[in-house]
Formats: structure tokens, sequence, C-alpha cells
């Protein structure tokens, strides 16, 4: 058997050896990069080309036609000078409308449309084919105009141009002036009353009243109609004030108006023996009662005779007559025995019939013009939202 030589003997294995032999060599790494400097050094400059594989870029416009050029050079043209006349417009607008609310001393700046195109022509004309004209909230006495509107035809305009025009005069001007149902509800409305129309010409007034701490009911109709060639007037009839079931008040003097009982409180007072006894036992009521003296002093002791008086048809009707203020004005307490409140003649007798006209009334005038031109309503008619009435103008002048 041979002996292996010890030096052959396989050395152990060193794992070190093989990473070494698998990294890079750095001096390796380090000559490459030497040798491509030299190889770039070597190949002489040359400027960069950048139209090289570039197309030549081309205008958008150039291969348009010269007409579609000259259309869309007028297209903008236009446009500015649509642009430049809308504004002058709109200039003149808030001119006028300042002027007017100004002039007319109004508590909000009126509405101003002026009407065609264009409006510089017009302008340098200095005359306006149509302008619309609308002011809300007029004041005109004690109410006020929910809203004029008028339109105002061969304006002839006073100024040099749309930025120094300084006034106006209308040639004729036609509107409309409405006076609200929901504003005089509002204004004239603080005892709770409320206006509606009926009819062509009528308004009736219905709602209560505060009088003497009792809220009555109250009922009025009014006729309105035209007053002169600025005024609206009203009618008012039919007043009354009803204090319950009991009795009703109407202003004024005549036989039919004042204090009377109603149907019902006239029958309470025949069926209650207290009350029936209370009126006859004033003689000066029981004389326009018509019951002779002899049946009063009855009456007074005997129920019987009693019912005898106040049982008859007539007695009703008769108790209804009687005006209660003129009676009671010396016998205060017999209005207590009634069953109504003493403190409402004195609150009853204040409310004659000129005070309550005047709380009812919806008479109004328009205010005058501040210069030259006349003005004038014309036809009146009651709609389910207000008064309406017509107004026409000629030769209104406005400004300098």
């Amino acid at each position: 058997m041979a002996v292996s030589d010890p030096s052959e003997e396989i050395s152990p294995h060193n794992p070190y050896e093989e990473l070494g032999a698998l990294a890079p060599n750095p001096l390796e790494d380090f000559l490459k990069e030497d040798r491509e400097d030299a190889a770039e050094a070597e190949t002489p400059w040359e400027p960069p080309n950048h139209r090289r594989g570039s197309r030549r870029r081309r205008n958008r416009f150039a291969g348009l036609p010269l007409a579609v050029k000259a259309v869309v050079a007028l297209a903008v043209a236009a446009a500015f000078l649509v642009l430049a006349d809308r504004w002058a417009l709109l200039y003149a607008e808030h001119e006028a409308a300042d002027k007017l609310k100004d002039q007319l001393d109004l508590s909000a700046a009126p509405e101003v449309d002026i009407e065609g195109f264009p409006f510089l022509t017009q302008v340098f004309d200095q005359r306006l084919d149509e302008v619309k004209v609308t002011v809300p909230d007029v004041a005109a006495d004690r109410v006020s105009l929910a809203k004029v509107s008028a339109t105002a035809t061969d304006v002839t305009m006073k100024g040099d141009g749309p930025t120094s025009l300084h006034g106006a005069v209308i040639g004729q001007m036609r509107g409309e002036v409405l006076l609200s149902f929901d504003d005089l509800n509002r204004e004239l409305g603080a005892s709770q009353v409320t206006f509606t129309g009926h009819g062509r010409d009528k308004v009736y007034a219905r709602g209560t009243l505060p009088v003497a701490g009792h809220d009555l009911k109250v009922r009025a109709d009014a006729r309105i109609e035209r007053n002169g060639d600025r005024g609206v007037a009203t009618d008012i009839d039919r007043m009354r004030l009803e204090i319950g079931d009991m009795a009703t008040y109407r202003p004024g003097a005549r036989e039919s108006e004042g204090l009377h009982l109603s149907r019902e409180g006239a029958r309470r007072v025949a069926d209650e023996s207290s009350k029936a006894k209370a009126l006859l036992a004033v003689p000066a009521i029981a004389q326009r009662l018509g019951v002779p003296d002899a049946a009063v002093r009855e009456a007074l002791r005997s129920d019987a005779k009693l019912n005898d008086v106040t049982g008859s048809p007539e007695f009703v009707d008769d108790v209804m007559r009687l005006n209660l203020i003129d009676v009671a004005m010396g016998h205060p307490a017999l209005l207590k025995r009634l069953g109504l409140d003493p403190a409402l003649l004195k609150g009853l007798d204040a409310l004659t019939r000129p005070v309550l006209v005047d709380r009812l009334s919806l008479a109004f005038e328009l205010p005058k013009l501040p210069g030259e031109g006349a003005m004038r309503l014309q036809g009146v008619k009651v709609e389910k939202d207000g008064i309406r009435v017509g107004v026409e103008g000629y030769g209104i002048g406005f400004g300098k």
C-alpha cells in the first residue's frame, strides 16, 4: 500500500478566497474609466443640432383664407362695440335712477330700463325710443303705493354723451299705480283690520277695533273713485261695531245709527224679566217703547203683566230701535243691567263718523311733479291684490 505525500494532501477549504474571486477588481475599473475618458478626448467637439430629427412648426393661421381672417377680425371688433354699448347703457340707467330718486324724494332708487339697440346711436341722436321705469314704495299721504310702473316714449335727452346726461323730457308716459291690500293691512291694520276687494270698485274692511278694553268687531264697505287728476277717494258706508251678539254701534246721528241692541240682545231682554224691568223702570225708555204708564206699573209689579208687555210681537222691534247712548247718558247703570260695560259709552261716543272714516280711509294723492309737464290718473279698478289706477303724462321734464 502506497503512502501519500503529505504535501499533496488537500488543504482545508477557505471561503474567503472564493468571495475574493467573485468581487470585481477596483484597479480594472479605474483603468477602464481612464480609457473611456481618453476616447472621448480624441473625439472632436461639435455644436448640438436641435433641428435634427424635429419638424418645423407652422403658424396655425397661416393656412386660413383672407376672407376668414377678415370675418374673425370683424367679429372681435363687433364684440368690443357691443360691450361698449352695454356699458354705456348700464351707466345711463344708473345715472337716470339716481336723478329720479333725488328729484322725487324717493326712499329707494327706481328701476330704469332703456329699450332699443344699439344704445349709443340713440344717445348721438339725443332721443330714446322707449324707457320703462318702476318705482317701489312711493309715499302717498298716509298710505304707501306698492309700485308705480310707467313706460315713457319719445324721450329727449339733455347732455352731450352717455357720461354727461343731466336731464330728459318725456314726450308721453303711460303707466299704472298699485295700492296693495297687503300694504294696507300692514299700515292701516294696527287695529287688526284687513281689506279685501269686492267687485270693480268696492273694498270690504273686516276685523277688530279696541274700544275701552274690548275688542269690537268692525265692518265697513268702501267705494273707490278717482278724485281730481292726482287723487283717489273712498266713500265709506255701512260702518258698524259689533259688541258680541248683544249690541251694534253705528256712528252717526240718524235714527238708525248709534248704539242699538241686536235682535238676539232684544230677545234676551224680553225673555229675562230683570232686564225688561230695568228698561221699563226708566220713564223715557218706556215712553219711547210706547208702553202706557199704567201698563208699566202693572208690569213692574206682576211677571204675568210683564210677559204681556214683552211677549207682544212689536216689543223686540221697539227695543232694537232704542238708541242706548242717548238713553243711557243719564242712566249709566242701565247698560250694566243689560249686560254691557258702561265704559263703552265714553269710548263709542269718541268714535264719531269722521274719526272712524279716517281710520278706514284708503284715499291717497300722487306727489306733485318737481318740474314741468302734467300727469293725471285715469280709470280706477279693484282687483284681488289691491287697487290699480291708470296714470298718463305729457311733457314731463327731469333734471336741469
